[in-house]
């Protein structure tokens, strides 16, 4: 992966509208190749102005009504939630949040409370990975890695959380299972927010740190493979990036 991390980047044209600069001009090729001069490049973004906001949340329910969904509610600034936006080439392609555990508890506690408040009563810091929405580009997989490794980023550094949840759809169940290492936590469940089943799902967030210190950078040659882990960004982008995102605290 061939990334340039700035400490305080400048964003391209039109893309303060995505909010504030995390990481710019990732490029890749598989293999570790350079890449060819015009090569596609992202950046990642925080969320956090209004105008942000409506672009992530106009991508989310573009993508929701097309599976079916319904259409989500605006995306509104919250203490405890964080949400990234990935854009290039003059478009938002991506948008995830992270909201923390609070007094108010988390979304999926609508549905699958008993569950989450077993792993409270153990001592876990719980967090939910909620609003994935992505639109095609040239790498799918380099893009949700580098939307994921921020969003662990803020999880792990940021709010301390041990254990992160999330409610997919029974098509996605695998993906996450092979790609990141969720484990299902409990059967599927009518979600009356999306009008669809899903199932819950947790991750280790030291499993996860495990992995992304093993294989983080080094993405396998054909492009492929059965993680997501080898697109993440390597020890030093990481470095690099857990600094901005304290600094945007």
């Amino acid at each position: 992966m061939d990334t340039r991390v700035t400490p305080h980047p400048a964003p391209d044209a039109g893309a303060e509208q995505y909010g504030s600069p995390i990481i710019q001009d990732v490029t890749w090729l598989p293999g570790g190749a350079r890449p060819a001069q015009g090569a596609p490049t992202f950046g990642i973004h925080l969320a956090d102005l209004d105008a942000a906001r409506l672009s992530s949340s106009q991508l989310i329910d573009k993508k929701y009504r097309w599976r079916g969904y319904g259409e989500q509610a605006r995306l509104e600034a919250a203490p405890q939630r964080v949400t990234l936006a990935a854009s290039g080439e003059g478009r938002l392609f991506g948008t995830v949040s992270l909201t923390a555990d609070s007094a108010a508890g988390i979304q999926a506690d609508a549905v699958f409370k008993a569950e989450i408040d077993a792993y409270r009563r153990g001592g876990a810091r719980v967090c939910e990975v909620t609003k994935l929405a992505i639109d095609p580009v040239p790498h799918p997989k380099l893009a949700l890695a580098s939307l994921f490794h921020i969003l662990f980023l803020y999880a792990r550094k940021v709010h301390l959380c041990t254990d992160a949840f999330v409610e997919v759809n029974p098509r996605h169940r695998r993906y996450y299972q092979d790609m990141l290492g969720f484990e299902q936590v409990a059967e599927s469940r009518y979600n009356p927010r999306v009008n669809a089943t899903a199932y819950l799902l947790r991750l280790s967030l030291d499993y996860m740190e495990q992995q992304i210190a093993l294989l983080g950078g080094a993405a396998p040659r054909d492009g492929d493979g059965r993680s997501l882990y080898p697109y993440f960004f390597g020890r030093q982008e990481e470095g690099d990036i857990t600094r901005r995102l304290l600094a945007l605290r």
